[in-house]
């Protein structure tokens, strides 16, 4: 299965689950849900989402400088994340659990 449009449907789920614990810069980001097993997330998909969920309101980003190079922005989830990260995760547990049903039905028959 093609897990690339599967990702476009989670991908502000999961960005929002890496930044619940620890704010990051893009590439940050993009390591962690690489680490998590997401592995065929594309880096265009991760920074737009960053930018969008900025512009939504679901972020606060601040810029601190690198040692290392240009200075990274850095995304953290703010009341409005958290919020919209409880509310996604709900859904997502739903719609999880219809699927596990749906295919435990289809296996059994």
């Amino acid at each position: 299965m093609d897990t690339s449009q599967l990702l476009k449907g989670v991908l502000d789920l999961a960005v929002l689950a890496v930044l619940r614990d620890a704010d990051g810069y893009g590439y940050d980001v993009l390591r962690r849900l690489r680490a998590a097993g997401l592995e065929d997330v594309a880096d265009a998909s991760v920074y737009g989402t960053l930018r969008r969920l900025f512009a939504a309101g679901a972020l606060t980003s601040y810029v601190q400088p690198s040692e290392e190079g240009p200075h990274r922005k850095y995304y953290g989830l703010n009341k409005t994340g958290r919020d919209l990260l409880a509310q996604s995760t709900k859904t997502w547990n739903h719609f999880a659990d219809t699927m596990s049903v749906l295919l435990l039905e289809k296996e059994a028959a």
